[in-house]
């Protein structure tokens, strides 16, 4: 292929005006424009007939030109066909590549394994999961069976490590909300070493709206590898991670919900800490006491985690809340002041110290560079009020040219954080 610089077109070789590179076939033998030299050789005098001179030895015999401009009989190029059939080969494989591509996109199988059922060491219609399980297992035993009835899982995506985030839609019996929750558990969930253990969970709340995703449930944001790596270093415990949506619609109007029961709303606060927490007592094998279940979240999601930690002290024992909200603040509450002062986790904290537990454990983490400039002053000023005090076990991790998003949550949160709750909380239990 030639190349030609950059708005150039490829231009063919420069030939003088009424020059041709041939003389037509038909001119006499040996008449040539003036000035010229033959390179034909001369025919002696007695020799071949007149027009068909003889080649010398060793030269291709002379073939007649075709008239200038004129195209020759055309002749199969050897190879030709070949080329058609790489070429429709090419194509073909294109074409399947692009079909592949798409069929992935909306989760068609065999391209993909998005959309599969997941069943997450159950076995579908009975085993594990059923209530005769639970029964059978000893009274004194810390993990908890698996109680039923299973739910419907369909796998999101596939990590490296073969584990799967896994969604099914959740119509709460206690909030009535309906809504996805994403899951993930560790592969040591399904290793037969931890056949009979309980294992403890995180419920992960996101920022803003959480309507319709959730986005801890995306891999991008390494929460999952993160904990799996975390768990092989000695820093964390290998929880199952819950990750349900956070508000009942998109906040595209400014409305928000405070992951709170707001009166006249969706009983968000119920479906965050009841019907969420049902949904991974029905399926997984977890953790009977408070000791195996925790919150984490960031922003909105943070505030909503802290809440349902201090407000439900006797079912989580620990919460991670980054760049968090300290106080209520939806436009929701307007009219509510009593259902408000009862989520907000000032109030809340202090109740927990006055009545001398039980005990939890707050781990904070802000960055010195929010955009919000009160967000570190208020949680500083929550612990040094709180914090520390009674039952109320605090610890602040200030990141350094940290900002208000879940990059620089989660790669901060095995600095500390998950280190701190880690070491309070339980399992794998047996």
């Amino acid at each position: 292929m030639s190349y030609a610089p950059e708005g150039q077109q490829y231009q063919p070789p420069y030939r003088p005006e009424g020059q041709n590179p041939q003389q037509p076939y038909g001119d006499q033998y040996g008449r040539r424009p003036y000035g010229q030299q033959s390179h034909e050789p001369q025919e002696p005098r007695g020799g071949q007939p007149y027009g068909r001179p003889q080649q010398p030895y060793g030269q291709e015999p002379f073939e007649p030109q075709e008239p200038y401009g004129q195209e020759p009989p055309y002749e199969p190029r050897r190879g030709s066909r070949a080329r058609r059939w790489v070429i429709a080969g090419i194509s073909v494989l294109a074409l399947a590549g692009i079909a592949a591509g798409v069929m992935y996109h909306f989760e068609i199988p065999p391209f993909t394994d998005k959309g599969s059922a997941v069943s997450f060491g159950q076995t579908p219609g009975g085993g594990d999961g059923k209530k005769k399980d639970a029964a059978q297992q000893p009274a004194n035993s810390k993990m908890l069976m698996p109680t039923g009835p299973q739910a419907e899982f369909k796998n999101s995506m596939t990590l490296p490590d073969g584990t799967h985030v896994a969604v099914t839609t959740l119509d709460g019996k206690k909030s009535g909300f309906k809504g996805k929750v994403w899951v993930w558990a560790p592969k040591e969930y399904n290793d037969p070493k931890f056949a009979k253990s309980g294992f403890p969970v995180m419920i992960a709340l996101p920022g803003g709206a959480g309507y319709p995703s959730n986005y801890w449930m995306g891999t991008d944001l390494g929460l999952q590898t993160s904990i799996a790596k975390w768990y092989t270093e000695g820093k964390s415990k290998p929880f199952i991670l819950a990750m349900p949506v956070l508000n009942p619609a998109p906040d595209d109007k400014g409305i928000y919900w405070d992951g709170s029961d707001i009166p006249d709303q969706p009983k968000m606060g119920t479906w965050l800490t009841e019907d969420v927490p049902d949904l991974m007592k029905a399926n997984f094998r977890t953790v009977k006491s408070r000791d195996g279940w925790a919150f984490m979240g960031s922003s909105t999601g943070g505030f909503a985690g802290l809440k349902a930690v201090l407000k439900h002290p006797d079912k989580f024992k620990a919460v991670i809340a980054s760049g968090p909200d300290i106080v209520p603040d939806s436009s929701l509450w307007k009219g509510h002041d009593k259902e408000k002062a009862e989520n907000n986790p000032e109030i809340l904290a202090k109740q927990l110290i006055d009545r001398k537990g039980p005990d939890v454990y707050l781990a904070f983490q802000v960055g010195d560079s929010e955009n919000n400039k009160k967000t570190l002053p208020d949680v500083q000023k929550f612990i040094a009020t709180f914090g520390n005090k009674g039952p109320v076990h605090t610890e602040l991790r200030v990141i350094k040219g940290g900002q208000h998003n879940a990059k620089t949550y989660v790669p901060n949160m095995g600095e500390g954080p998950i280190q701190f709750i880690s070491k309070v909380m339980e399992g794998p239990v047996e």
